[in-house]
Order: structure tokens, then C-alpha cells, then sequence
């Protein structure tokens, strides 16, 4: 169990904004030319910070030198603008970010695109465009149009275990049911190498995690007072992580620290599976509703079995046989089918 420090990383287009969680992954169609479009930095507070330079990290200032008209747009808003002949890229994110930077959620991710007047509409920006006459530029949000296929490969996923502490036992429903699939999730990602980070909320009042699940060769155990997983200790083992894409959630309880990790790391671009029969709360009432929410926000509600199974996908797994071992009895309902 160790901390490790973070690292930023550049993941390429589209990615997240935000300058302290920028471990989202991601990728995008390329152009009609095949040319991969133009990256965002990864830290934009870096990136608003750093003095405009001559082209924007692409060109220097061209032989015309002066400057070009560029119309800067996103959402509903148009604002003209001018960059130095020959700017780059950097130096348009630059100019976004003085002309809409309170207007960001730097949560999201975005792509900047140009207006081609072959096609009379908007493409990727090319790699390596830098602005030689004048033009029209756009940023656009992507979140909300990712559809979400729930696909899971060990390499991009990450366990998050909450919260599963022994004052919790006599007041959470079906407690011990939790801690037995908990243990078998837990149990299978150190058989396929994936990493687990556990959280305690408050554990000088609410105790350890319970002795059932075995912590061996986690890579982090964090003590916490905020109801989200996501504290900068987390996003700096993620950082630590290459090409992190999923996060698999289970623990205490649904509609508190469940729910509210959930939707954090959704904002931040993450796709996360919550274990339905690895997470409870003190009512049936407030897990079910959570867990509709969460279903509801395009957040994957799954089981064990299912998590376990694709992660090996084949029967031909080298460590088929050993996941096979740890559901060959089917999982405790936990009172889930009275409800459905």
C-alpha cells in the first residue's frame, strides 16, 4: 500500500480541462485527410498561466507577421479576436481561455474545431494548424455526446473500494452479504494485477476495514472526511496509473459516499460500474433509489460475476480458471430481487 505522487500525462483529444484531474482517457475520429486532430493540454491552468509565445508552441510568426482577425466561439457566443500571424494551437487555447474562461467547466472535455469553407461547417483542428489568414474557431464540449458502452479491459480499470468499516456491520442492510462480494472483488483484481484503492470514512470513530477483506497488495488505504472517494490523493494514484479509463465502485453507502464518488468521477470523464450487489445502505429504500439515479445518469449498475467475467472475457484466460474459482457459488442476492 503505497502513495505515489502524481505525474501529468497528455492523453490526447478529447480530454478533460481540469488542471488537477486530468487522468481521463480518450481518443477521436480522425480527419477526412486522416490527420489526427490537434491535442489539448492537459493542464489549462498551466496553459492560461503561461506567456503567449510567438506560435503558440506550433510556428513562430510568420513572414507576414502583424496580426489576423480570428472569431472565437463556443455555446451560444461569438467573440472577434485577433492571435499573431502564424500562432498555434497553444496559443488559440490561450484565447479561449481569456475570452471564456469563467464560462469553462474544466471538468469536461472539449475539442477545438475550425470552420473549413470546402465543407461549409466545422472541422477537427488539424495537427500542426497554425493561422495564416483570417478564420473562425469553436470549442465544443463532448461529454454528454459519449455514449457509454461499458466495456472493461484489466489495463484501464480501477477498483474503488469505500468505506467498508466495522461500526458500519449492525447498521448496514445485508452487511455481511456486501463484505462477502467485496472480498470476492477485491480477490480478483490482485488475480488480474488491477489496482484497488480503498477509502475509511473517519476511522477513529467508524473503525478499519473489516478483517474479511483482504488488503494485501493494495495500492492505496486512505482515511477520509468528505463523502466522495475523489481526494487529491486519489487523483494522484490515478495519475500514477496509465491510461485509466473505467473505475469499478462498490462499498458504503449507495446514496452517500457511492453516489457522490460516482458522480464526481463521471464529471471528470471517467466510466464507472457500480457493483450492485457490493454496495448497500441502512435502508433498502435510499439503495434503490440511489441506485436508479445512478442508472438513470448513464452510470453502469452491474454484479460481480458480470465485472469478474469480462475482465477475463475469453475461457482461454490464463487466469480463467482461478476467477472461475471465486464465483463458482453465485453471489448472496443481498435482498436486491425482492426490490426489483
Amino acid at each position: 500500500m503505497v502513495r505515489r505522487r502524481s505525474r501529468s500525462r497528455d492523453w490526447g483529444p478529447p480530454v478533460c480541462l481540469g488542471g488537477g484531474s486530468g487522468w481521463r482517457s480518450s481518443s477521436s475520429g480522425g480527419l477526412g485527410r486522416r490527420e489526427a486532430p490537434e491535442r489539448l493540454p492537459l493542464n489549462m491552468a498551466a496553459a492560461a498561466a503561461a506567456p503567449p509565445a510567438g506560435g503558440g508552441g506550433c510556428c513562430p510568426a510568420g513572414p507576414g507577421g502583424g496580426s489576423v482577425p480570428v472569431l472565437f466561439c463556443f455555446s451560444v457566443f461569438a467573440r472577434p479576436s485577433t492571435v499573431p500571424h502564424g500562432a498555434g494551437y497553444e496559443l488559440l487555447i490561450q484565447k479561449f481561455l481569456s475570452l471564456y474562461g469563467d464560462q469553462l467547466d474544466m471538468h469536461r472535455k472539449f475539442v477545438v474545431q475550425l470552420f473549413a469553407e470546402e465543407w461549409s461547417q466545422y472541422i477537427d483542428l488539424p495537427k500542426g494548424f497554425v493561422v495564416s489568414e483570417r478564420c473562425k474557431v469553436r470549442l465544443v464540449p463532448l461529454q454528454i455526446q459519449i455514449t457509454t458502452l461499458g466495456n472493461l479491459t484489466p489495463s484501464s480499470t480501477v477498483f474503488f473500494c469505500c468505506d467498508m468499516q466495522e461500526r458500519f456491520r449492525p447498521a448496514i442492510k445485508y452487511f455481511g452479504d456486501i463484505i462477502s462480494v467485496g472480498q470476492r472483488l477485491v480477490q480478483g483484481a490482485r488475480i488480474l494485477g488491477i489496482p484497488v484503492i480503498v477509502t475509511e470514512q473517519y476511522p477513529k470513530g467508524l473503525g478499519s476495514t473489516v478483517q474479511e477483506i483482504d488488503l494485501t497488495g493494495v495500492k492505496l488505504v486512505l482515511p477520509k472526511t468528505k463523502f466522495s472517494m475523489v481526494l487529491p490523493e486519489v487523483e494522484a494514484a490515478l495519475a500514477d496509473i496509465p491510461g485509466v479509463r473505467s473505475v469499478v465502485l462498490f462499498g458504503v453507502e449507495t446514496h452517500v459516499c457511492i453516489q457522490q464518488t460516482a458522480l464526481e468521477l463521471v464529471g471528470r470523464g471517467v466510466e464507472v460500474h457500480i457493483v450492485a450487489d457490493a454496495t448497500s445502505s441502512r435502508s433498502m429504500m435510499d439503495r434503490m433509489f440511489a441506485l436508479e439515479r445512478l442508472a438513470r445518469t448513464g452510470i453502469i449498475v452491474t454484479t460481480s460475476e458480470a465485472i469478474l467475467l469480462q475482465l477475463v472475457a475469453d475461457k482461454d484466460h490464463p487466469k480463467f480458471k482461478e476467477i472461475q474459482n471465486i464465483i463458482k457459488a453465485s453471489a448472496p442476492e443481498s435482498g436486491l430481487l425482492s426490490k426489483v
